[in-house]
């Protein structure tokens, strides 16, 4: 039987899910191999050296750099405050004063009395790293970070926007092709919610959303041009993840009114009401990055430690499942009824590897080119 390795997009019931999380510069471990650790607690600790502001003393009192000792208030090592004089200088029996104070929080790294220059440094910004998901420590990056190790339910989407958040998941439809348009579905809402609706979400919705304190919003598709009006700019080919924006989203089928996929809108109605993190971070390009969602389900295991992880497939082939990726059959999930080995030729006048597909929910088969099909991982 013909068959292929794809790329697939997992959405898979119960599976080992292992999340590295590594601090940017090095710093201090918190925690121990074979901890237990919460989503929200701390794993590793780092100190950003603050900026510097760079005084020119000397010149700013008019005088040679080796009688700046005489008028300084602080030694280096010192702290200092923010407008804390550091510098005081009088001349003429007390008639001319001046002083200098500090633009900010923190030390005085160095004095130099041969250039008459101060050199302040601003209080170092501490980051944190948490685990952001429930689960044990499986390893210890010295000095890094950690792999946190954990059991349930993982989903990737398409597409999203937003840092990682951790919230409570609050199904707000009935069913898969249910549109978030209805403001009054929000009063079942709470702060701190993650919501998940069927096919679609104005851009209404999410400001009221926002308002009720609502942090990620799961969906089947959401247009362009609400993800422009929320963002501020359009969004292009690079890395996501970062936007500085109230609510993270993660976009399961595309961009448009798309039913989200059923396995996955009934994986997640089944969670309803369960802890949840999710990551909007998505790289479309080499090295693929797929927003994610996760819900740990711990309690249906005896030791986390003893987890036996099943392989998954990623083989193309006759009845796998397959999500397409391009036009005009953007995001409908298919079943492969036959995998055509010799390159065909398409309405490009190109010979491609193809398969031929029938589409779930119309019935329809069609020939389509292998590289915009992506295979769905379930288990």
């Amino acid at each position: 039987m013909a068959h292929a390795y794809v790329p697939g997009l997992k959405v898979l019931a119960r599976t080992v899910i292992r999340k590295e999380r590594k601090l940017p510069l090095e710093g201090e471990v918190l925690v121990e191999k074979d901890s237990i650790v919460r989503s929200k607690d701390v794993v590793a600790r780092a100190l950003l050296p603050g900026p510097v502001d760079i005084i020119n003393a000397a010149n700013k009192l008019g005088i040679d750099p080796k009688e700046l000792s005489f008028f300084l208030l602080k030694k280096e090592g010192d702290r200092v405050e923010e407008g804390e004089v550091i510098v005081k200088y009088s001349s003429f029996f007390g008639l001319f004063k001046q002083e200098i104070k500090s633009n900010l929080t923190g030390i005085v790294e160095s004095i130099s009395l041969a250039t008459g220059q101060i050199i302040l440094r601003k209080d170092p910004t501490p980051i944190e790293v948490i685990a952001f998901v429930d689960g044990i420590v499986e390893n210890v990056i010295p000095k890094t970070g950690v792999v946190v190790k954990t059991y349930g339910t993982y989903i990737q989407g398409i597409f999203g926007v937003g840092r990682e958040k951790i919230g409570r998941l609050n199904v707000l439809v009935e069913d898969n092709s249910k549109e978030l348009m209805d403001i009054s579905l929000l009063d079942k809402v709470k702060k701190g919610d993650i919501i998940v609706g069927g096919s679609y979400i104005s851009k209404e919705f999410i400001d009221k959303s926002v308002e009720k304190g609502v942090v990620g919003i799961i969906v089947g598709g959401i247009d362009a041009e609400t993800l422009k009006q929320m963002l501020g700019y359009e969004i292009g080919v690079a890395v996501t993840g970062t936007e500085d924006i109230p609510v993270t989203f993660v976009v399961t089928e595309g961009f448009g009114k798309i039913n989200m996929a059923e396995k996955t809108f009934d994986l997640l109605k089944k969670s309803h009401g369960r802890a949840v993190s999710i990551s909007g971070a998505t790289q479309i390009r080499a090295g693929v990055i797929r927003p994610e969602i996760i819900i740990p389900y711990l309690e249906e295991i005896e030791s986390i430690k003893d987890i036996n992880e099943i392989p998954i497939s990623t083989v193309l082939q006759d009845g796998a499942f397959v999500r397409v990726i391009r036009e005009p059959y953007f995001g409908k999930i298919a079943v492969i009824t036959e995998l055509i080995e010799e390159p065909y030729p398409i309405p490009t006048e190109s010979k491609v590897r193809v398969a031929k597909i029938k589409i779930l929910d119309t019935g329809e088969e069609v020939i389509f080119p292998r590289a915009n099909i992506e295979i769905i991982e379930e288990k």
